[in-house]
């Protein structure tokens, strides 16, 4: 095994002594070798199996060429989108084309095509036949059933019937690509790889599926929007890898794509020997002089410490990706992985991050997930911490001290976010303590997203009260080690369960603390989310209750506004949406008004001549204060 990038041309591989690679991967993110980048885990695990691995990063899509530079492999194309779906990372939630892409060199937009998975599949198909296809990745893995594609306002089927790939290996993918990797190479064809766990595939009949749960049809799903409501609900009930069902889901004359259940989550020593692999660390030397690659600036010098999430926030896709089950590495494996960031000419004594999903999840929320699953009919935090959780910072403040300990290290931030919920609920002040002492700059994010009960409910977060009392708790931590340090909270608009009413709810409380955010993040629906279902179909697949879907541009522009209702930009629309949720109490020049009303801001035009000198004088009152 070479110290090296992996091959990217034919002289890389004749470098080695290929005559032909055993995959080829086909990415739509720059070729970036850091754990932190899917694509290099997957290469880097096949490789350590003895496997050859050849990228392709970002092909023309629109040359034919460009997906023939390494050949036709032996065993198969893996194709991903990258770490970001591609839809999502060339649009904002306005359905605006970005500026600007970060997994690309010096960060030029338009180096992937939209749907990238599918188009990079069928440009394959029509080059090379029928070598098998196996995708991966968050869009792929987002994409394997039926789902709500917002782009295009409609339901759009699994992408293997879309892309022609004839694999999905879904979730994190380590143990499937392995199991698939392996049965191709002992000569099994790919249409009889139907058994791997963490995978979906197509096929002509059910005859031989067995222990199966049927799903609506797609062409069901496609026009009955409560049809798919209750197909999400299936679904998002069997996301457990110990507990999930075989899913199928009928196309009519194209056949079934099945959903296998999940695969096991990665032990320990699994994730351990995962994150020693020989990455490089950085971006392919070929993008130097292209300005390099800027998502590697967020993520060098920091640690991944976890995996997976049992936080439950409707608006995240985490649980049908990573899963509900916390998976970690051993103080020792991230210590090595600090040495080395130590060691990289680039280091300036800080690393920026120690987490995950959620920084300070490291481990299960309870035991018996690790031998039944996760419970399916209730979650551990929402919407109060289960009986039965687990509820410890220990190893977590063990393995930050160990960290601040090795030579070299000046300073160790979490910025991978922290629940806050989870912090209340320990009884044990000395992890927010020496969060504040050692791993916060001045100010602390954290995610309470709206204040509403209504909306709270919805998002599957914990009701403001926690959030406030933790606030409070934060506030005097900070008091007692004399640091003036700040909470910076993140907040959602337009989610869906929010109204104009709950919208000027959470402007009230922005206006208690005298806050107002530099960034709001509108909801966005992406795939495989509950809060996706619920935008989409206006009910709660859940309990199937129905639910209040902000849509129209207007009026969740109006709720952006409120938000940020100090904003001179906003006033007309804070105007507007207080008229419009029947609040005018708070227009006006009080000291609960959130704006002031025209007759509070503007002369009348009858004013007399007394009134303008008055005017006048105040100015000049105010401009010799300044000077």
């Amino acid at each position: 095994m070479m110290n090296d990038f992996l091959p990217v041309c034919r002289e890389d591989m004749e470098k080695r002594g290929w005559d032909q690679p055993d995959f080829v991967y086909v990415i739509g993110d720059a070729y970036v070798d850091h754990p932190s980048f899917g694509p290099a885990i997957i290469s880097r695990v096949l490789e350590s199996r003895g496997y050859r691995v050849g990228i392709i990063s970002q092909p023309d899509w629109k040359t034919e060429d460009s997906i023939k530079i390494l050949g036709c492999p032996r065993l198969a194309f893996l194709v991903s989108g990258g770490n970001m779906d591609s839809m999502v990372n060339h649009y904002s939630v306005s359905r605006r084309r970005r500026e600007r892409d970060a997994y690309t060199p010096g960060g030029v937009m338009g180096k992937r095509p939209d749907y990238a998975v599918t188009v990079y599949c069928r440009l394959i198909r029509k080059c090379f036949g029928q070598v098998p296809i196996i995708v991966g990745g968050i869009e792929a893995s987002l994409r394997r059933l039926a789902h709500y594609d917002y782009w295009s306002d409609r339901v759009k089927p699994s992408i293997l019937i879309d892309s022609g790939a004839d694999l999905v290996s879904y979730g994190m993918g380590e143990h499937s690509i392995v199991e698939i990797a392996e049965a191709l190479d002992s000569g099994i064809r790919v249409g009889d790889i139907t058994y791997v766990a963490g995978t979906a595939y197509k096929t002509g009949s059910l005859d031989m599926v067995y222990d199966a749960e049927s799903l609506p049809d797609y062409a069901l799903v496609r026009r009955d929007r409560r049809a798919y409501a209750q197909s999400f609900a299936v679904q998002y009930r069997n996301t457990d890898p110990f507990r999930g069902k075989r899913l199928t889901e009928s196309y009519g004359r194209e056949g079934y794509v099945v959903q296998n259940p999940p695969a096991l989550p990665l032990t320990q020593t699994e994730m351990d020997d995962i994150y020693d692999l020989p990455y490089m660390r950085t971006y392919h030397p070929m993008y130097e002089g292209m300005g390099g690659i800027p998502a590697i600036s967020e993520v060098k010098f920091s640690l991944t410490s976890s995996r997976g999430c049992f936080g439950g926030c409707s608006f995240c896709a985490l649980t049908f990706h990573q899963g509900r089950i916390v998976q970690t590495r051993s103080h020792e494996s991230i210590l090595r992985e600090a040495v080395l960031l130590t060691e990289d000419p680039e280091f300036k004594g800080y690393i920026h991050d120690v987490g995950g999903p959620t920084a300070n999840f490291r481990g299960p929320s309870c035991q018996k997930q690790l031998k039944y699953g996760t419970c399916p009919d209730r979650q551990c935090l929402f919407p109060e911490p289960c009986p039965g959780l687990t509820v410890s910072h220990r190893d977590y403040l063990s393995l930050l001290r160990k960290l601040r300990a090795v030579p070299g290290v000046k300073k160790v931030f979490i910025r991978s976010g922290i629940r806050f919920d989870y912090v209340m609920a320990d009884k044990d002040p000395t992890f927010l303590k020496e969060l504040c002492l050692y791993h916060v700059s001045g100010q602390l994010k954290v995610a309470p997203e709206h204040i509403s009960p209504a909306v709270l409910k919805r998002m599957g977060k914990p009701d403001s009260r926690v959030y406030l009392a933790f606030a409070e708790r934060f506030r005097k931590v900070n008091e007692q080690i004399g640091k003036k340090q700040y909470l910076v909270p993140y907040l959602m608009s337009s989610h869906p369960g929010c109204t104009m009413k709950d919208a000027v709810m959470l402007a009230e409380y922005l206006r208690d603390i005298r806050h107002t955010p530099e960034q709001v993040q509108d909801f966005y629906p992406t795939p495989s989310t509950l809060s996706t279902c619920m935008y989409y179909t206006g009910l709660d697949p859940r309990t199937m209750e129905p639910v209040y879907v902000p849509k129209n541009p207007h009026e969740k522009a109006m709720q952006r506004a409120l938000i940020q209702y100090r904003m001179p930009r906003s006033r007309e629309l804070v105007l507007e949406a207080l008229k419009a949720a029947g609040r005018t109490d708070l227009i006006g020049s009080g000291p609960r008004c959130l704006v002031r009303g025209k007759q509070d801001r503007e002369p009348a035009k009858h004013e007399d001549r007394k009134g303008k000198t008055r005017k006048k004088t105040i100015r000049n009152i105010h401009g010799k204060k300044k000077s």
